[in-house]
């Protein structure tokens, strides 16, 4: 009884004192390595005899102000179903987020834009950040009620480094972005003009056509999704006892966590295509990323109601369904959004990825981390088909997908 007061003072400390050494720690980081770059520094940018108009702030923060909202509000009441963890849905969402955001600039700023010794941040970087927290929200889903906020912060210094190297080999030493139009692939090699035959005008030719596949993934379907679903699940069975079973009444939903929860749902329905189109190429390259997404959404969503009216109880609709199978639409095409998917294309795509996602939980009632399923099926399952899904339609012939107007994605 004696070392109970310690052990009580020592836990009282134990949060205020890691909160203060992060936030020290990413602050001095900053202090020697964060710069603004050249389109957010005012000197640098009219240097170069640009208008303001022209800036990127304008053409990418209303998207970031989406991604926020899905990260700070739909992540953190998606999570209140669990009728005893309301309060660490929502409070712990915050807190991880502050830091998340400030620690994944600097480590996505070490692996993508560090040069002349400083790392260089603008609206893009914001986006980045927000990206990789969404990452680290969707793994603490599946430890609500196991672990603390101190275990969460310091699950999130581990993830974040996890998810740049991650996110870095596959889009980078795989993959290939596209920046104005124009695209790079391994080791900086610029695509090809299109030729006249192919309906090129100053375009650039799809790396795939002369090249072996690179990795393309706008919605981050496989950086974020199934990266953080299956993150996540991995530490809860670590973090498994046999004991956390007695627990087991209090993870359920009632009336009203269920009812809060359908906030979250909807919050991130309603942005998911601005999410998905982020940072996909300006134009056309948004435009058809919008479209895919919220046609996939609402697809996914009409075959939600209707498989969970098939499976449920006496024909009953159950929320955990509703709450989390009408997203995978917008997860399932987060890899292809960005190709020439067609509407049909993501109407099939949506209606195939909700009914997985209701199915799913019908027929995994015996897993350990079954309270927080919603993590995998919504996220972790469609994350992982979603790149094939992107895949078929790269398999099409090529000068099939000229008709089909893939030609205008690379146009410069």
């Amino acid at each position: 009884m004696a070392g109970s007061p310690s052990r009580a003072a020592g836990r009282r400390l134990q949060l205020p004192l890691l909160c203060l050494f992060l936030q020290g720690a990413t602050a001095v980081l900053f202090a020697v390595f964060v710069r603004y770059n050249h389109k957010t520094d005012a000197a640098l940018w009219h240097r170069g005899n640009h208008s303001n108009a022209d800036n990127e702030f304008y053409f990418r923060y209303p998207s970031f102000q989406d991604v926020h909202a899905m990260v700070f509000v739909g992540f953190g009441f998606l999570m209140v179903f669990l009728q005893r963890y309301g309060f660490s849905s929502v409070g712990f969402t915050f807190l991880l987020a502050a830091f998340a955001l400030q620690w994944s600039t600097l480590v996505q700023g070490f692996l993508h834009s560090f040069h002349s010794g400083h790392i260089h941040v603008g609206v893009e970087s914001m986006i980045n950040a927000d990206f990789c927290v969404g990452a680290v929200l969707i793994s603490s889903g599946a430890l609500l009620g196991k672990t603390g906020p101190a275990q969460l912060l310091l699950m999130a210094l581990l993830e974040v480094v996890l998810f740049g190297i991650n996110e870095f080999v596959l889009l980078h030493l795989l993959g290939v972005r596209v920046w104005g139009g124009m695209e790079w692939g391994v080791g900086g090699g610029q695509g090809q003009p299109l030729s006249q035959e192919h309906g090129g005008g100053g375009g650039v030719l799809p790396l795939h056509l002369t090249a072996p596949p690179q990795v393309r993934d706008a919605g981050g379907s496989m950086t974020i999704h199934t990266f953080g679903a299956y993150f996540g699940l991995v530490l809860s069975r670590v973090l498994y006892r046999p004991q956390l079973e007695k627990s087991k009444h209090r993870q359920g939903s009632v009336y009203h966590s269920d009812l809060f929860a359908m906030i979250g749902t909807i919050f991130l329905w309603i942005f998911w295509p601005s999410f998905n189109s982020a940072l996909t190429a300006l134009g056309t390259g948004q435009h058809q990323t919008a479209l895919n997404t919220y046609y996939s959404l609402a697809a996914s969503t009409l075959s939600t109601f209707a498989l969970s009216a098939l499976v449920g109880e006496d024909g009953r609709l159950d929320m955990v369904h509703i709450q989390n199978a009408a997203l995978a639409g917008g997860v399932v095409v987060g890899t292809s959004s960005e190709m020439m998917l067609t509407p049909f294309g993501a109407l099939a795509a949506g209606f195939l990825a909700g009914t997985v996602s209701t199915l799913g939980p019908s027929l995994n009632q015996n897993s350990k981390s079954k309270t927080h399923l919603e993590s995998t099926t919504s996220m972790g399952c469609q994350g992982s088909w979603g790149p094939s899904w992107g895949s078929l339609w790269l398999g099409l012939p090529p000068m099939k997908l000229m008709e089909m107007g893939w030609s205008v994605c690379f146009h410069s």
